[in-house]
């Protein structure tokens, strides 16, 4: 991966919606050049895939946590797969360390909130939880 595929890779992440003229007028190179190496990037598996999200997908959950899970034996991958049945789930992340999932969690109320901290840590497999409310979010300038 060069730097151009690097810049592209950025443009994308800020408007996957952009049209691939536009894309290679930014980039400074031709739209075939743009066309070709997003179909490389793709094929390497270096994007994997695009999303469509919604104006409910970006809205602010009110009450939104980070959830700290430590999983029983090898059963990560089937909790994981659960979580992701449950509405109030924005992300299920895998990590090193303590905890075995860190699950990204928004409700519309804080007694919805516990609701659904109740519903995890009653799944099979879950051992031990640790749950912080998030206050404030800073987003990095992209």
């Amino acid at each position: 991966m060069d730097d151009l595929d690097r810049q592209l890779i950025r443009a994308l992440q800020r408007d996957g919606r952009a049209a691939v003229s536009d894309l290679a007028m930014d980039l400074g190179v031709t739209r075939a050049t743009v066309k070709a190496r997003m179909d490389r990037l793709r094929d390497s598996g270096d994007i994997a895939g695009f999303t469509v999200l919604t104006r409910a997908d970006v809205a602010a959950h009110p009450v939104r946590g980070l959830m700290m899970l430590g999983i029983e034996g090898r059963g990560t991958e089937r909790v994981r797969r659960a979580l992701l049945n449950v509405v109030e789930v924005q992300a299920v992340h895998s990590t090193n360390g303590t905890w075995d999932l860190i699950v990204e969690l928004g409700a519309a109320t804080l007694a919805d909130l516990d609701d659904v901290l109740f519903r995890i840590r009653r799944m099979d497999g879950v051992t031990r939880s640790e749950t912080s409310l998030l206050l404030s979010t800073l987003r990095a300038g992209r």
